[in-house]
């Protein structure tokens, strides 16, 4: 564990020279078909190369919600921009509203917003499915977009979804979860978001009785999220491994990374200012597993706790974090929407 001591004075040396990156920073290459996916995203596997959502489409513009429900509920690929206010109906399905797979969800300059409802990203919840369906909704990218007052969540992500990229986002307000993952989905990655003003953050694996569903699964990276007064679940994990938590800033938390359920979760160059549990494997259900490297912590009530060995997410995948001490500054001058 790294504390306060010495850190003002390094934070000061590094601002300037960050501040000058952290635009370049915030979004991984282009390509002629659009950004492309890092993290679990990124990862070869069920079938899909990487996640490119709806590269190769048609890209349409929504203005009202008819449009951006037709829209996003098409069996082909579509680059769907969306532009301004939408509101979501709570209708029949609670605000929640379905996403077909090939799909980039894109909001166009700083204000385009989702209110009072939520995106499902999913098949139809079934506890007899245990493995992947031909059918599983897959290769979705979501970036650049207000999401808040949903009355359920502001994301789900279920059954056996996989390739799903989250980033560059606003999140707030929801009545339920953030940004919920769970029922054996896998090969997915949160980044560069914007989680305040809401409660239960991130959930990834929803019960202690799924491991049916979840063990094997539930491969998510999450990194440089800035965790703005998010109370808790930034992310509360069950039964994933490797799930990587990296580069992330937490600001005034009540915990910030949760391990149950023998979920392994690797715990890695993030700043942890004024949060009581940065990390816990002693939290409730059975114990889980964390590996935790290269972490800051700042007025924080409590260590890190540490237990077991997980699978390193360099087994799938490359990256290069930046240095704990660098987050405070890049983060918030990279995360959320009018980035990209």
């Amino acid at each position: 564990m790294r504390t306060h001591a010495g850190y003002e004075r390094a934070l000061a040396r590094v601002a300037v020279a960050v501040a000058v990156v952290a635009g370049a920073a915030g979004a991984p290459p282009a390509t002629a078909a659009g950004p492309t996916a890092d993290g679990f995203a990124g990862v070869h596997s069920l079938g899909q190369n990487g996640t490119t959502g709806g590269a190769g489409g048609a890209v349409v513009t929504a203005t009202t919600t008819a449009q951006f429900l037709d829209y996003i509920a098409r069996p082909e690929p579509l680059v769907v921009q969306v532009r301004g206010t939408i509101a979501l109906p709570t209708g029949t399905s609670d605000g929640m509203h379905d996403v077909a797979s090939d799909k980039t969800i894109v909001g166009l300059g700083g204000d385009a917003r989702l209110v009072g409802g939520g995106l499902n990203i999913g098949l139809p919840v079934d506890d007899d499915v245990v493995s992947p369906p031909a059918n599983a909704v897959h290769n979705v990218i979501i970036r650049n977009l207000s999401i808040t007052g949903a009355t359920d969540d502001l994301i789900n992500v279920q059954m056996f979804s996989h390739h799903v990229w989250i980033d560059h986002n606003d999140f707030s307000n929801g009545d339920d979860g953030a940004v919920d993952i769970k029922r054996g989905s896998d090969f997915i990655t949160v980044s560069w978001n914007r989680f305040h003003d809401h409660d239960k953050t991130l959930l990834l694996g929803h019960d202690d009785d799924n491991s049916a569903q979840d063990v094997g699964r539930l491969r998510v990276t999450y990194h440089h999220n800035y965790f703005d007064g998010s109370d808790q679940r930034n992310p509360r994990v069950r039964f994933g491994e490797s799930v990587h938590v990296y580069n992330n800033y937490y600001r005034d938390n009540s915990y910030g990374v949760a391990s149950a359920m023998n979920a392994g979760v690797v715990l890695e160059g993030n700043y942890f200012f004024s949060v009581n549990n940065p990390g816990r494997v002693d939290f409730s259900g059975d114990l889980g597993r964390m590996v935790a490297r290269d972490n800051v912590l700042v007025e924080c009530n409590h260590e890190i706790e540490v237990r077991g060995s997980v699978v390193e997410p360099r087994t799938y995948y490359a990256y290069t974090p930046h240095r704990a001490v660098e987050v405070p500054t890049v983060v918030p001058a990279g995360a959320g929407v009018g980035r990209v």
